[in-house]
């Protein structure tokens, strides 16, 4: 159990690839997506995660979290009790600076969006920004996968 604390940005070029130090596609769903909590299931690299997240703070840089890895079966199995809209996307990991940046680009019905992320130790931690980090969404509930999954992407009016 811990404290999540992350600010989230959309990517404005795709020049993350050639610097990501790892990459692996994820496959997740919502057993709940109540606004005061999330209850997701994932597949990550053939191994399932079971995943509770608590409503974030107004300003949407911190939440609870609460992982427990899961078979890659159970969470198939899960994944079938799901609500409408599973997130398929691809994670990119790239190292700017003492961070890690994750970003998450998507497939399906949220296709042509991608997402930045930085995990940080404090809300006011300093971090290096890459020259491909794009506005700042922190806090912006449409940007949360539990609303991608119910309100995608693609159908958004441009």
């Amino acid at each position: 159990m811990a404290i999540e604390i992350e600010r989230k940005f959309l990517v404005n070029s795709d020049a993350f690839k050639k610097e990501a130090i790892n990459s692996y596609s994820i496959k997740q769903g919502f057993l709940n997506s109540h606004k005061k909590r999330a209850v997701r299931v994932r597949i990550k690299k053939d191994i399932g995660y079971l995943t509770i997240k608590g409503k974030s703070t107004k300003d949407g840089l911190s939440r609870f979290e609460w992982e427990k890895e899961i078979s890659k079966t159970e969470a198939e199995a899960l994944l079938k009790l799901c609500e409408k809209g599973i997130i398929d996307k691809t994670r990119y990991e790239v190292k700017c600076g003492d961070h890690i940046f994750e970003i998450d680009e998507f497939f399906g019905d949220n296709e042509g969006l991608i997402i930045a992320e930085v995990e940080l130790d404090s809300e006011n931690e300093n971090y290096e920004k890459p020259n491909w980090l794009g506005k700042e969404v922190t806090g912006d509930i449409k940007y949360y996968n539990a609303v991608l999954s119910k309100q995608p992407f693609k159908t958004w009016k441009k």
